[in-house]
């Protein structure tokens, strides 16, 4: 029997299948707006009540979007688990005093990583924002960063100051246009924000941690940095590790 997952972001829904032998099939994004259902029924149009009887879901959208689609995938799934952080899952120990403040998206993807080996890891989400978590050998999780992506720092800059595009222009350590220096000013203090990481974390650990990049924006940073893994499906990944070890919602 095929589960299917998941992830509710701020922007978009991914969802894959999971086999039964703990591999991910075909994932796929679908931006939110009023095509959002449709456009998950044709994906899920293969999907019948006796080849995916449950769902598992992680969200970190509003309240409003997370239970429209639980109610849509209440008519397609007999069963929707939905995760949560814990504060020790899976050889992962989270940092935060309150677990529930790590937001689940983070989490999961601390668990992907550490599916991946026990190695010290530097996960760095981009989507909305730029989440930034240290994960050591042992599994431990030495808190993070948020700040906020290019994407919004652009659209912050454009309604504070119309005049200032929204999109646009290309990196350059010292740009002689505004649209050129808006895009390295906004891609600059992300990598900034990575390379000053990557560093602390050398010097906590003792070692570099792998850098490990996921989200929407991430690709167009990781070909400036020229270093890491590019992994567009990890908090799947990670949901896919909490789905087998049954976890009750």
């Amino acid at each position: 029997m095929t589960q299917w997952l998941f992830d509710l972001g701020n922007s978009r829904v991914k969802c894959a299948p999971l086999h039964a032998d703990g591999t991910l099939g075909e994932m796929h994004a679908i931006a939110y707006g009023e095509n959002v259902i449709p456009a998950l029924d044709v994906v899920l149009s293969t999907a019948t009540r006796d080849e995916a009887a449950s769902a598992v879901l992680a969200s970190v959208a509003s309240p409003t979007r997370t239970a429209a689609i639980v109610d849509w995938l209440a008519t397609r799934f007999t069963t929707i688990s939905i995760a949560r952080t814990a504060p020790v899952l899976a050889g992962v120990r989270i940092a935060y005093e309150e677990p529930a403040r790590l937001g689940v998206d983070r989490f999961l993807t601390l668990l992907a990583a550490r599916r991946r080996g026990a190695r010290p890891w530097l996960i760095v989400g981009v989507g909305t924002a730029v989440t930034v978590d240290l994960l050591d050998a042992q599994g431990r999780h030495r808190g993070g960063r948020i700040a906020p992506s290019p994407r919004l720092m652009r659209d912050a800059l454009h309604a504070a100051a119309v005049q200032l595009p929204a999109q646009g222009g290309r990196y350059a350590e010292f740009a002689n246009d505004t649209v050129d220096a808006l895009a390295s000013g906004c891609e600059g203090a992300a990598w900034g924000l990575i390379e000053r990481s990557l560093r602390q974390a050398h010097d906590l650990l003792g070692e570099r941690p792998v850098l490990l990049m996921h989200g929407g924006g991430a690709d167009a940073l990781r070909e400036q940095m020229r270093e890491g893994e590019l992994a567009p499906a990890l908090v799947l990944e990670g949901l896919a590790v909490w789905a087998r070890l049954g976890v009750d919602a």
